[in-house]
């Protein structure tokens, strides 16, 4: 074990967190910044209890966080393993976390709404404001479709395009999302908690049918929307609607440190040029 690894920095006593939950952040921030990789055994438990002056029940909380995660997997009589198969569904919000880890973040969304997006990222935001996060810089691009122009989707069975009241339904779904965001982000600026942060939001005219999130540029969350039928309130009436589900989709975690077997660096790579090509091009600014 390395001990000058930076995973393996003192836990903070200043820090609310309980130490087995600062160490699962420490390990999960390695593995996801590609410092500890896929198939790679982690120091054991004795020697984590040792470095952090712990008790072998905290290194194993800690472990147990990480293994319900999806981000490693224990093996009777080996230890722990960071997981080796990246590609699968997985949890978004403790991602994003470890991500403002980092001093300069960057997310870069695509998709309908925005709503899932806001719901995790208030999370974060808030030990932003507690002090339990410290980034330096923040910047927040959100690319999603135009809910004033004509819609495939959602809309009513049975028709062909989306019609004014439910277009405003979506409206108010998304800029309920963005503003959420703007304002949150903007407040951590104004308070001078973070150096520099901005969030932006443009439009297209594209109906989507994915949603795809980028974190520093070295780590994709993709997942393709599920078209249902569901029942909402329109106008006082129960009307039934085909709608893009964003709630129900299944998302997939690529990494840019993933190992040479694997498609995942250059789909991070693909995926980037892609959001930036589409920010550049036909996207155009929102305005509520």
């Amino acid at each position: 074990m390395s001990a000058d690894s930076e995973y393996l920095d003192d836990l903070d006593p200043d820090d609310p967190r309980t130490p087995s939950q600062q160490i699962a952040n420490k390990l999960r921030a390695a593995i996801l910044t590609g410092k500890l990789k896929p198939g790679e055994k982690l120091p054991s438990q004795p020697d984590l209890a040792t470095r952090y002056g712990v008790a072998r029940e905290t290194i194993k909380a800690a472990l147990r966080t990480l293994q319900a995660e999806r981000l490693v997997v224990s093996r009777q009589g080996s230890g722990s393993f960071v997981r080796a198969q990246t590609e699968r569904p997985i949890g978004l919000r403790p991602h994003i976390e470890a991500a403002f880890e980092s001093p300069h973040v960057s997310i870069d969304f695509a998709g309908f709404s925005g709503e899932t997006l806001h719901n995790t990222l208030i999370e974060v935001l808030d030990k932003v404001r507690a002090g339990r996060l410290r980034p330096e810089s923040l910047k927040i691009r959100i690319m999603m479709c135009d809910t004033a122009a004509p819609m495939a989707l959602p809309r009513r069975v049975g028709t062909e395009t989306a019609e004014d009241a439910i277009k405003q339904r979506a409206e108010r779904i998304t800029r309920r999302a963005v503003d959420g965001i703007a304002d949150a982000v903007h407040e951590l600026a104004d308070m001078g908690l973070i150096k520099s942060a901005t969030a932006e939001v443009r439009v297209h005219e594209l109906t989507p049918s994915f949603k795809l999130y980028i974190l520093n540029s070295e780590e994709i969350f993709y997942g393709l929307y599920p078209v249902k039928s569901h029942t909402i309130r329109l106008n006082g009436d129960q009307v039934k609607i085909f709608d893009l589900l964003g709630k129900d989709a299944t998302l997939f975690h690529f990494s840019a440190s993933d190992d040479d077997t694997s498609n995942a660096p250059q789909f991070v790579k693909e995926a980037q040029e892609w959001f930036d090509s589409m920010w550049g091009t036909i996207a155009r600014e929102y305005t509520p």
